[in-house]
């Protein structure tokens, strides 16, 4: 014995899942927001999540390697030199 309680929806708001009861306007009972006012997504088109999966896979494949200081590294062999140098007498 199954009741028909109307078309389901889920609150753009809150996400809060009910039945409009076959009314003429559905509004959420938790916040009240009726969702005739729900604002429309543009779906993606087949093209634009190709580009968004390669964005997606370049970003992965190419790790980001933390800046050098290439003045910094010369001014470290610089100075193990000299020491090397003082321990041959």
């Amino acid at each position: 014995m199954a009741r028909d309680l109307g078309n389901k929806h889920v609150c753009f708001k809150c996400a809060t899942k009910f039945y409009d009861l076959k009314k003429p306007g559905p509004v959420c009972p938790k916040c009240g927001a009726d969702q005739r006012e729900a604002p429309v997504i543009k779906p993606q088109t087949a093209a634009q999540r190709r580009a968004a999966a390669a964005e997606a896979k370049a970003a992965d494949e190419e790790p980001e390697l933390p800046a050098v200081d290439e003045d910094a590294e010369a001014d470290d062999e610089a100075e193990e030199e000299p020491a090397a140098a003082e321990e041959d007498p």
